[in-house]
């Protein structure tokens, strides 16, 4: 009987302990836990005094040999007993899947909210577990910038890979709402940002290259484009933007646009940028804007708009980025091959023979003209009496003549409905028929 009173009194005595606040404000008496209060933020039990919510006593006297209070439960079951800790997603950040609350949270208070250990940058707090050296790098997403963690990422559980708040494509254009509304306009969209996590290119968190992407371009794009990275690194002549800084941007839009390929404009208007200024490259290019302006006559790719059906926008082994070999030399005799610019279009017997009725127009008689000025011993080139892109004169014919050296080689061509005449500066006045051959002189 004696035995069951003093249990009794016993029981009596932890009860007393854990329901009596003024128990638990005499634990922060100033001789002992005076400091747990003192901060900005208590936990709500320190708060209001009731230290036997988590404290339970061991022993009548405190304090006392080995220990005059137990945690009224371990780990994670003590902190359940009033937070809902959830527990039912895919993926749980590991403090929170092994019951370690107190590796993020102080159990007693903190001048910081949620009773974490750190402020509004959590990067102290996270580099503690995770890696810090993309929180380093010399371009940074915003929040990683400033270590706002919990903008992405749950910090106890998530349905999400990496304990994302939700898909990654999601989550970005909830931010980047300007960039959202813009796409739904856009007529045409990047295949990975139409279907892809931003990821896929961006560093979430920083990198060593502008716009924090994973590498600078084209190496990163050309993870893709194969083909285009596969060419790029072997021509003999490369567009100068391809390998300049900013890559396949410097012509594309890495993301959206309303022209075809991703170009921000028409693809004329976009090589213009360049090729329609002076003094651009060493040597310096034509100034081909200047070429095109109020000529009468345009080459059919020039008429299209396009500048591809020549030159290759990446890079080519020939001269001028030429899709096609043609001859860098003002003079170059004709053989197999080496016009090959011009005569992928171009009638492509048009050089082969001496005499023809069917492959050009530009003959006396039989005798093909185009031979005799291409194919002899100092073949001209094509560009001698033809200009590339755009003349006064039919067939592109140049009104205002090659340059040879320091002069203009004039062309004073005039056609007729049968043939026509020409006075160049390497020959006299020809005419030529094709219906009433002309009969020159002994050569």
């Amino acid at each position: 009987m004696k035995m069951f009173s003093l249990l009794s009194a016993g029981i009596a005595g932890l009860l007393l302990f854990a329901s009596d606040p003024a128990l638990g404000t005499s634990c922060v008496t100033n001789e002992c836990h005076a400091a747990l209060p003192a901060v900005k933020f208590p936990h709500a039990p320190v708060k209001e005094g009731e230290c036997g919510s988590c404290h339970t006593p061991l022993a009548k006297e405190h304090p006392a040999k080995g220990g005059s209070f137990a945690l009224a439960a371990k780990g994670e079951k003590l902190c359940k007993e009033c937070h809902d800790l959830g527990g039912n997603k895919k993926v749980q950040h590991a403090p929170v899947k092994e019951g370690d609350c107190t590796s993020c949270h102080k159990p007693h208070g903190s001048n910081a909210r949620y009773l974490l250990e750190v402020g509004d940058d959590r990067t102290p707090l996270c580099v503690n577990c995770h890696d810090g050296a993309p929180f380093k790098a010399a371009y940074m997403h915003g929040p990683a910038a400033v270590g706002a963690c919990n903008s992405c990422h749950d910090p106890h559980q998530s349905d999400e890979k990496k304990l994302m708040k939700g898909p990654v494509r999601n989550l970005c254009l909830q931010c980047h709402a300007d960039f959202a509304a813009s796409m739904k306009e856009a007529s045409f969209v990047h295949p990975p940002v139409a279907k892809d996590p931003c990821t896929a290119c961006h560093d979430p968190h920083g990198s060593g290259v502008a716009m924090f992407l994973k590498k600078k371009s084209p190496d990163l794009c050309v993870n893709c484009h194969r083909k285009i990275g596969a060419q790029v690194g072997k021509v003999k002549v490369p567009h100068k933007p391809v390998v300049a800084p900013g890559g396949c941007s410097n012509c594309h839009s890495a993301h959206f646009s309303k022209g075809p390929k991703l170009l921000p404009s028409t693809e004329l208007e976009l090589c213009l940028n360049c090729h329609g200024k002076d003094n651009v490259g060493t040597p310096a290019l034509k100034n081909i804007k200047t070429q095109l302006e109020g000529k009468k006559f345009l080459h059919g790719p020039i008429q299209k708009g396009e500048c591809k059906g020549c030159h290759d926008p990446h890079g080519s082994d020939n001269f001028r980025l030429l899709r096609g070999k043609y001859p860098a030399e003002l003079y170059a005799t004709y053989q197999d091959g080496i016009y090959e610019a011009c005569l992928k279009c171009h009638e492509k017997n048009l050089l082969r023979f001496a005499e023809t009725t069917i492959y050009t127009k530009f003959r006396n008689g039989n005798r093909n003209l185009h031979v005799v000025h291409v194919g002899t011993r100092k073949g001209r080139t094509c560009r001698i009496c033809h200009q590339p892109h755009a003349s006064d004169g039919e067939k592109l014919i140049s009104k205002d003549g090659a340059m040879f050296g320091d002069w203009k080689i004039p062309i004073n061509f005039v056609s007729s409905s049968t043939g026509g005449s020409c006075a160049p500066g390497c020959h006299q006045k020809f005419n030529y028929d094709r219906q009433k051959p002309v009969v020159y002189r002994p050569e």
